[in-house]
């Protein structure tokens, strides 16, 4: 075989093929360059952005947390409420009335201080 007849052969398949797809696509190859035809697109609905509730949001914190504390091999944390947000566990302890009253003879003496500095 030459290459005229191989190049004659190889462009009839071709534009079998270029047949093919423009009978399943209903779009010459030429046209499209590649991209999907506009009805393969998706449509827009209009909807806005989806938002989770304050319960589903609580319980899949809980699971992840769990999760988390199965891998680093301690016990799961308790599960809280799902229409109630888990207070903060360890968080500040309010001050007593002594600490308070101690703190403030102590910056009645700084300020006093200051005063006669100046």
């Amino acid at each position: 075989m030459d290459i005229q007849s191989i190049l004659q052969q190889l462009r009839q398949q071709r534009s079998q093929l270029d047949a093919a797809i423009n009978a399943l696509g209903g779009v010459s190859t030429t046209a499209r360059r590649g991209r999907p035809p506009k009805s393969a697109t998706p449509a827009t609905t209009g909807r806005g952005p989806r938002r989770m509730s304050a319960a589903a949001r609580a319980k899949i914190s809980a699971a992840q947390k769990a999760r988390w504390a199965k891998q680093k091999g301690q016990a799961a944390p308790k599960k809280a409420s799902a229409g109630k947000a888990a207070k903060k566990a360890g968080g500040r302890r309010g001050m007593s009335a002594a600490g308070r009253k101690r703190l403030s003879e102590l910056m009645r003496k700084r300020w006093a201080e200051r005063k006669k500095q100046a």
